[in-house]
């Protein structure tokens, strides 16, 4: 089975930032576009972002200019940068490899 193991969720005041992490199998990221879900209670899992192999990566446009996807190979980790966090992000957060494979989440809550 493939463990995706996410980190760095937590309580933050509106405007605040926090980073995800997500730590995968080296074959993972070779394999699979990574990706960054989450769901609110009472609501569907939606894309946050996405990072495939090639090309470019892929914003949903609540977070954009605002979150920031990135990955380091050599560390087998996916990254999520959140800034400017508003009440609305709260969620839990989840990684995604291909939409297959995926991590247990992380819970963000934004409140003051």
């Amino acid at each position: 089975q493939v463990q995706l193991v996410e980190s760095g969720g937590g309580l933050v005041q509106p405007g605040g930032s926090l980073r995800l992490s997500c730590e995968a199998p080296d074959w993972i990221f070779t394999l699979y576009t990574m990706g960054w879900y989450r769901q609110a209670p009472g609501k569907q899992r939606e894309l946050v972002a996405a990072m495939p192999r090639a090309g470019a990566t892929n914003y949903a446009d609540f977070v954009k200019g605002r979150f920031t996807i990135s990955r380091n190979n050599a560390k087998n980790t996916l990254y999520l940068q959140m800034n400017s966090l508003k009440p609305e992000d709260t969620a839990a957060y989840y990684c995604s490899a291909g939409q297959i494979h995926w991590g247990q989440g992380t819970q963000v809550t934004v409140s003051s």
